[in-house]
């Protein structure tokens, strides 16, 4: 039976021991931000502190590596290829905008919890995110293609209207709901045909 201290000396390839060492510590990050002390992390990670500096050059390289973390889509991506095929498109439309509302809102809490100003953001990787986001919507949305008078892919582009009607920096006490979301990507601003005039 492995110890502690087994546990802590055993030795993993650098990119596993700075994954492992970053999946640790997120949460802690989102709750503390940067000002997580080196003991804290050492001992979420099962680590030594000596070991955090051979994994990183220092703290703000290991921030850098969670924010890069937290930003990667195959969570999303798998939650999104998961929504059952024989959903309705409002049904699917509501799932997906669920599981963005939901990322969208852990990120901006990573975000206030750690100052981005002070850490490198890769456009180009930011971008193909994006692209691999929108890819794995339009999928969702693909299957109703006959109900869409637009393609999938500008549909499912359109879905960044989430992103306004729930960032923190963007939304009231009262954000807008995914039913309300869907609602609105669906039938647009639309008034009711019954309603008279004063």
């Amino acid at each position: 039976m492995a110890t502690a201290r087994d546990t802590r000396a055993r030795a993993l390839p650098p990119d596993a021991r700075r994954a492992a060492i970053v999946e640790a510590i997120l949460p802690l990050v989102q709750e503390q931000g940067a000002a997580l002390s080196t003991r804290q992390i050492a001992e979420a990670a099962g680590i030594a502190e000596g070991t955090i500096f051979r994994a990183f050059a220092d703290k703000d390289a290991l921030f850098d590596a969670v924010i890069e973390a937290a930003f990667d889509p195959a969570d999303l991506i798998a939650r999104l290829d998961a929504i059952p095929a024989e959903s309705s498109l409002a049904e699917a439309l509501i799932a997906t905008v669920t599981a963005l509302q939901e990322r969208v809102q852990r990120l901006a809490g990573l975000l206030t919890a750690i100052n981005p100003a002070r850490h490198r953001i890769d456009a180009a990787r930011t971008a193909e995110r994006a692209r691999v986001e929108i890819a794995a919507m339009a999928r969702v949305i693909e299957r109703h293609r006959a109900q869409l008078r637009v393609d999938p892919t500008r549909r499912a582009d359109r879905a960044g209207l989430t992103f306004a009607t729930t960032h923190p920096l963007f939304i009231t006490d009262d954000p807008s709901s995914p039913e309300e979301i869907v609602d609105f990507v669906l039938d647009g601003l639309r008034g009711d045909s019954t309603e008279t005039s004063c």
